[in-house]
C-alpha cells in the first residue's frame, strides 16, 4: 500500500509540477504516466477523464489525480494524489511570482516568456491531435487503419463545430444534442 501512495504521489507531483499554465500543455505526460508507464488507467478510461474534466469544475489534472488516486488506492489515494499534484504547483507559482516581481523588466525574461508560450502552443496543438485521433479511430497515432475510422464522431464533431462557431449555439445545448446523438447512434 504504502508503494502505491508513493507511486500515485510522485507521479502527480510531476504533473502538477508540469502542468503550469494549464493541464492541456501536459496531456502528453499524463497519458505517458498513468497509460503507459504504470498502466493505472486504459486509454478509454484516459479519454473519458479528459472529457469529464471538461464537463467538471476544477483543472484536467485535478480532476485525474483524485480519479486515478481513488481507483489505485482508495480514498487516501485520492488525498495524496491530489495534494502532490496542487502542492508543487503552488510552491513554483509562489516562487515564480517572486521572481517575476523581481525582474518584470527584464528583456532577456521577457524573451524567454515568448519562446515558452511557442512551446505551450506546440504542446497544446499536439495533444489536441492526439485527442481528435483517439476519438476518431480509438488509437493515438497516425498509424490506425481506416476500418478504425468512425465517421459518426466526424460528422457529430463537425455538426458540433457549425453549431457553435456559425450559430453561436450556447455550449451546454451542443453538449445534450452530442450526447442525445450519441445514444442513438452508438
Amino acid at each position: 500500500m504504502f508503494e502505491k501512495l508513493w507511486d500515485l504521489s510522485f507521479s502527480f507531483w510531476q504533473i502538477g509540477s508540469f502542468s503550469i499554465g494549464g493541464g492541456y500543455a501536459i496531456i502528453t505526460l499524463i497519458e505517458d504516466l498513468l497509460v503507459n508507464r504504470y498502466h493505472w488507467l486504459t486509454m478509454k478510461e484516459y479519454t473519458d477523464i479528459i472529457t469529464i474534466s471538461q464537463m467538471t469544475p476544477g483543472p484536467l489534472a485535478i480532476n485525474a489525480s483524485s480519479f486515478v488516486g481513488l481507483k489505485i488506492a482508495g480514498f487516501l489515494g485520492a488525498v495524496a494524489a491530489t495534494f502532490s499534484c496542487i502542492f508543487s504547483g503552488v510552491l513554483i507559482s509562489l516562487g515564480g511570482f517572486h521572481f517575476f516581481c523581481c525582474h518584470r523588466n527584464s528583456e532577456v525574461i521577457m524573451a524567454v516568456l515568448r519562446g515558452l508560450k511557442s512551446v505551450a502552443t506546440g504542446l497544446i496543438g499536439s495533444a489536441g491531435a492526439g485527442i481528435l485521433l483517439l476519438a476518431l479511430t480509438g488509437h493515438n497515432d497516425f498509424g490506425a487503419p481506416i476500418r478504425d475510422f468512425d465517421f459518426y464522431a466526424l460528422g457529430i464533431a463537425l455538426f458540433s463545430m457549425i453549431l457553435l462557431r456559425r450559430f453561436k449555439v450556447n455550449p451546454v445545448w451542443v453538449m445534450a444534442l452530442s450526447a442525445v446523438a450519441g445514444i442513438f447512434i452508438y
